[in-house]
């Protein structure tokens, strides 16, 4: 979830991330409909997830006691990239700590694995050449402040749109896929 400025801090709700003095916690909330509703609960199949460990934490005392509304969350191998948290009573996590732990960890046989939130660790994903699908929820607001998904450290790649749609309330969801380098060319009319 983005805005048109980029901003991905605490769509979720007032209290989700208030660092940095972040006041428009909750801002997607006005925006829900059934369109956006159907696209979620097709994202909610069960999957692998790597998570940050910001999200994890955010995540870690909600989703257990919460599965019945996300099917297959609590089941599914949560990897989480850490240094300070090592430990967890939520099954199925498992802490990493590095780059080449994540590359492994691509390279092996297993289900598909999606990253939700984790702004940090998108932007390292990107950095490292190591995302082959970008969903996108582009959200009709500017925010102005708080914490971008993107930056100027992402490895040059070009993406090809493979689905889209837009909600009755203005939302672009837009499905991208790897499609190898990036191509320049000049613009003629």
């Amino acid at each position: 979830m983005i805005t048109l400025d980029g901003v991905m801090q605490a769509p979720g709700g007032p209290e989700e991330d208030t660092s940095n003095g972040f006041k428009y916690g909750g801002w997607s909330g006005p925006y829900g409909d059934k369109v956006s509703g159907s696209v979620v609960r097709k994202q909610m199949q069960p999957a692998d997830y790597l998570l940050g460990r910001k999200t994890f934490e955010i995540w870690e005392p909600y989703w257990p006691n919460h599965g019945d509304f996300w099917p297959g969350i609590n089941d599914g191998t949560k990897y989480v990239l850490s240094k300070t948290v090592e430990k967890t009573d939520w099954k199925n996590t498992i802490f990493i700590e590095s780059v080449d732990d994540i590359k492994k960890l691509k390279s092996s046989d297993g289900p598909d694995i999606q990253v939700w939130g984790s702004g940090e660790l998108v932007r390292l994903l990107l950095k490292n050449d190591l995302v082959d699908e970008l969903w996108l929820k582009i959200y009709p607001l500017t925010l102005g402040e708080g914490k971008k998904l993107f930056d100027n450290s992402a490895f040059p790649a070009a993406f090809t749109l493979v689905e889209t749609l837009a909600t009755t309330k203005g939302v672009i969801i837009a499905n991208y896929e790897r499609a190898g380098e990036v191509k320049t060319g000049t613009i003629e009319i």
